[in-house]
């Protein structure tokens, strides 16, 4: 007996009064734009959607010809959706809203529609991030309050990792749960039931070409890890894809750490679309995530593109980060 994420969706409503099915309406459009998107990946180096677009986005980034697409594809199927009042995405400088009546539009949705897409040239996993929130109070649906809310304040949250199997994870508050897309039937399957991160991990993940870069506190901490002084040795693994590095910390346990640098002093992950629907799933998953000095879910966010550091993982190993000096 297999358990697609419709049904599973179905599933959770009914446990819900009053639940009119209008989320799971919303969140089918996510699975379709991220299949959309799996297909392009598998024949990207057959369909010549390999390398830079030749634009960048707001960041200042390169944009991937694979970037366009999977964000032109969640534009495409959620933006149809009548329950969507706000789009707002990596990619796009502004939100994208719709003219429609306040009654009508009740969700906004942020997203990051391919994280880790430069790494798409030499095939290695990637990913699809995404939030969403409510429409804050009865104002005009194209209000920025609409979209600066705390990540306590999610409804939902999750990733799409492809790579050797296209996953899907996601949490509406009720724990944390994993689909694998079967190709066979073209639906995301239930693998992972209530997802738990480990207590304690053995695996710490940085990007540790910076690290003198990394304030004191920072490399104090790595220093504990590579030593023993926790109690083990730990073992250092880095893709650059944050997909792919926050899932085997869900799975695996561990720290992930994304340090203030010189030339990223408040941090280089966006605090919106990576860093709060992430430290949602992770604390649905038992998990901890914080900038440094407090909860990333208790941050108030003044601008769609904020960044933050980021420390993700097991309650243990950010317990001693939040206690180091």
């Amino acid at each position: 007996m297999i358990t697609t994420v419709q049904q599973h969706l179905l599933d959770m409503q009914q446990r819900i009064p009053g639940a009119r099915g209008t989320f799971s309406w919303l969140l089918s459009g996510i699975t379709l734009a991220t299949k959309m998107t799996e297909a392009k990946i598998r024949r990207a180096g057959l369909s010549d959607l390999i390398g830079a677009a030749g634009a960048t986005n707001v960041q200042g980034e390169v944009q991937q010809k694979l970037d366009v697409y999977a964000n032109q594809a969640l534009l495409h199927c959620l933006g149809v959706r009548d329950s969507v009042a706000m789009l707002v995405s990596e990619e796009n400088e502004e939100p994208v809203t719709f003219d429609r009546s306040p009654d009508a539009g009740e969700y906004v949705i942020v997203f990051d529609p391919l994280d880790g897409s430069s790494n798409i040239d030499v095939n290695v996993n990637v990913g699809t991030i995404f939030s969403i929130y409510r429409r804050a109070g009865a104002r005009d649906t194209s209000h920025p309050a609409h979209v600066l809310q705390r990540g306590c304040c999610q409804v939902a949250a999750g990733y799409v990792v492809y790579g050797p199997s296209t996953i899907l994870v996601y949490t509406t508050g009720q724990g944390v749960f994993g689909f694998t897309l079967d190709p066979a039937i073209g639906a995301y399957v239930l693998s992972h039931d209530n997802i738990r991160m480990p207590e304690r991990g053995s695996i710490y993940s940085v990007n540790e070409a910076n690290s003198d870069d990394f304030p004191r506190r920072y490399q104090t901490y790595l220093a504990r890890l590579r030593s023993g002084d926790l109690g083990r040795k730990y073992t250092s693994r880095y893709v650059g894809s944050l997909v792919a590095d926050f899932h085997r910390t869900v799975l695996k346990g561990g720290v992930f750490l994304y340090p203030p640098t010189k030339g990223y002093p408040q941090g280089k992950l966006r605090l919106l679309y990576e860093a709060n629907p992430l430290a949602f799933i992770a604390e649905q998953a038992q998990g901890l995530a914080v900038d440094g000095t407090k909860r990333i879910l208790d941050i108030e966010p003044h601008d769609i593109h904020q960044r933050t550091p980021f420390i993700i993982g097991s309650r243990e190993e950010v317990e001693v980060f939040m206690n180091s000096p």
